[in-house]
């Protein structure tokens, strides 16, 4: 990957070695994971916005059972993606999934275009974008892991999240300024295009995968992975570290629902365009703060501390936020716990957490990984719900009381990400 031995003269060109310690050679695959990443996170945040709307026409059990229906849909998908990279030249997977996206919402777009008033197709909407949240970003780690090795994960990660944050920060903009004024089938049309940018990305980035000799595989882009489709769900339950790893955001979806509950109900009273355009504006507002992060503190954070401490501070920090919740609770007081935790999440835990994967082989990062990142974290999200429409309409527990049991939530991920971190920090497979 070298392109010559130049001196870094541009002002970017100072800014990636001193922030990011980005070698000259790894600059442009670094550029075009960040131009890569940039483009996926923008075009989720155009549709994000509509999606979370729509929810708070809906009562917390019609939510409840569209989460059960996304994680059994993840579960197909999973299934028919684990067919897919058995059978199909890597080389043509990644290109080929951002396709499929694209086709998906141009799709959304003229059903939203020719029928009005139509709630099955809202809902079918919700739960494709909640599909689309999770997987697209779980490809693009598995990707990731398989071009940078582990060394270079823990320079380039940050840097590439905060490409995520940069595409998280434009993509809430146009349903800010215009989701009052364009109808939500312009949008969906406006991310089916924008999935189609980068294509020549992932082509670019797919001849540049790390060499044989780096984890003593046989990286060829050429090859199929072969074996079973279903791989990735035996490889799970027989793997602890994959085990660990499961745990982990098992623990993050169980304090993520937690919070998006409140958030729906607490604007339940606005109309739906204006709920639009509040939550893009949110969004705005949080991932400012995550490309801060992640582009000045993450790998700072990764030096000084090590992954131990690094996977262990947003859950320890979310104890503490819940514990003031639960002892004042308030509105404002959530929604700034949410704009802070949710910063913590992009810029520090995800790209921490998905350095994980650089130790495990490419069936791992491939069938695996998916598994972990969509069917265990819907699966989550469709327990907790359940279970906080049973504690907040069954038992009536209240915000503050809600917000203890996350408290010991959140305590228990903070222990389950240290052993995690550590064992990772000690090279330990």
């Amino acid at each position: 990957m070298s392109v010559g031995n130049s001196p870094p003269s541009s002002t970017a060109a100072r800014l990636l070695d001193r922030w990011m310690a980005v070698r000259q050679e790894e600059r442009v695959p670094a550029l075009l994971a960040f131009a890569f990443i940039f483009i996926l996170m923008a075009a989720y945040y155009v549709l994000r916005p509509v999606r979370d709307a729509l929810a708070s026409d809906w009562s917390d059990a019609e939510v409840s059972l569209l989460w059960t229906v996304n994680f059994t849909l993840c579960i197909a998908v999973v299934a028919t993606y684990g067919y897919v990279v058995s059978r199909v030249r890597l080389r043509y997977v990644v290109p080929g999934l951002y396709v499929c996206f694209a086709a998906s919402f141009f799709g959304f777009h003229l059903l939203a275009s020719g029928v009005a008033q139509a709630p099955l197709a809202d809902k079918a909407f919700y739960v494709w974008v909640s599909v689309f949240s999770l997987f697209h970003v779980s490809v693009f780690w598995s990707f990731m892991a398989d071009v940078f090795d582990r060394e270079q994960a823990r320079r380039l990660f940050p840097l590439i999240a905060a490409g995520a944050s940069a595409g998280a920060l434009a993509g809430p903009l146009v349903p800010m300024l215009l989701g009052e004024s364009l109808p939500a089938s312009t949008l969906m049309l406006a991310a089916a295009l924008m999935l189609c940018l980068p294509l020549p990305l992932a082509i670019a980035l797919g001849r540049r995968r790390r060499a044989p000799s780096q984890d003593g595989l046989e990286l060829d882009a050429e090859a199929r992975l072969g074996g079973h489709p279903l791989r990735g769900f035996s490889l799970l339950i027989t793997h602890p570290r994959l085990l660990g790893i499961a745990l982990f955001l098992l623990l993050f979806t169980m304090v993520n629902a937690f919070f998006y509950f409140e958030q729906k109900n607490l604007l339940a009273d606005y109309e739906l365009a204006t709920r639009t355009r509040l939550l893009g504006t949110v969004d705005w507002l949080t991932n400012l703060l995550t490309f801060l992060l992640a582009f000045f503190a993450t790998s700072r954070l990764l030096g000084r501390l090590g992954m131990g401490a690094t996977l262990a501070l947003l859950p320890a920090l979310a104890a503490g936020g819940l514990l003031c919740l639960a002892l004042a609770p308030a509105a404002l007081l959530l929604l700034a716990l949410q704009v802070c935790r949710r910063a913590g999440e992009y810029a520090i835990t995800r790209p921490a957490r998905e350095m994980l994967f650089t130790q495990v082989d490419r069936e791992t990062r491939f069938k695996a990984k998916p598994v972990i990142d969509t069917v265990v974290y819907r699966g989550g999200d469709t327990l907790t719900g359940w279970a906080f429409s049973g504690l907040s309409h069954g038992l009536g527990l209240g915000l503050g009381a809600l917000a203890a049991v996350g408290v010991f939530i959140s305590v228990l991920w903070a222990v389950v990400g240290y052993r995690l971190g550590r064992a990772f920090d000690e090279g330990v497979p």
